[in-house]
């Protein structure tokens, strides 16, 4: 076992496949970390959107009468 772990030390290029295989390794996990970041801020740019648009009808209802808000209302309903 020493022999063995003692030739891939001493061995240069297995040295440096070692590292490009623990670096591909690195990198991979580093763009999935980077995607799943990418993908949380796109819901939460999706997110705000819908709720300025749920604060845009949320005001445009309290401005109506309350017949004129009772007639809107109405087509929604689904009664």
């Amino acid at each position: 076992m020493t022999a063995l772990l003692g030739f891939f030390l001493s061995n240069p290029t297995l040295i440096a496949i070692m590292a490009s295989v623990v670096g591909a390794i690195t990198w991979g996990f580093h763009q999935r970390l980077a995607g799943a970041k990418a993908e949380r801020h796109k819901q939460q740019v999706e997110q705000l959107a819908a709720r300025d648009i749920a604060d845009q009808v949320d005001n445009d209802v309290g401005v109506l009468t309350a017949d004129a808000a009772r007639k809107e209302l109405g087509r929604w309903s689904k009664s």
